[in-house]
């Protein structure tokens, strides 16, 4: 008996427990978006700082390899040129600014004009005005348009 509540009791906590998991989580903030983009930025940086430490203390070892083999007249290969390394400096981070095309916001899109028409005898309350395209504007207030 105390193995099968055991066992009901571990498939329910099981079952709350993956049931939270499956929680849909909210959208994160501009804030928290703008947090992780600097700290990928600066994950970014570290691993390039890596790879230049990695590159100075490479050049120190084979300095002192052709050195102590030059001491010891041994013969050896020339060394193979590489390009020197790059030092970044200190971590300085500038967010991207979205940048907005002419055409995305709008600015070279024509302007959707819209008339107000009412035919006779209607209350003219605004929620009695239907607005229409200014190309249908041209027909006579006389006449309704669906």
């Amino acid at each position: 008996m105390k193995k099968y509540l055991k066992q009901l009791l571990l498939t329910s906590c099981a079952l709350l427990i993956g049931t939270s998991v499956l929680a849909k989580l909210p959208a994160a903030s501009d804030e928290a978006k703008a947090q992780a983009a600097e700290a990928s930025a600066k994950a970014a940086w570290s691993g390039k700082v890596s790879a230049y430490q990695n590159c100075k203390a490479q050049d120190k070892v084979a300095a002192h390899y052709y050195q102590s083999a030059s001491a010891a007249n041994k013969a050896t290969k020339p060394a193979q040129v590489m390009p020197p390394c790059a030092d970044l400096g200190a971590f300085i981070y500038t967010p991207e600014v979205a940048v907005q095309t002419i055409e995305a916001a709008g600015v070279n899109s024509p302007a959707t004009a819209t008339t107000a028409v009412s035919s006779p005898g209607t209350p003219t309350s605004a929620a009695a005005v239907m607005a229409i395209p200014a190309a249908a504007a041209s027909v006579p207030a006389a006449v309704p348009v669906k």
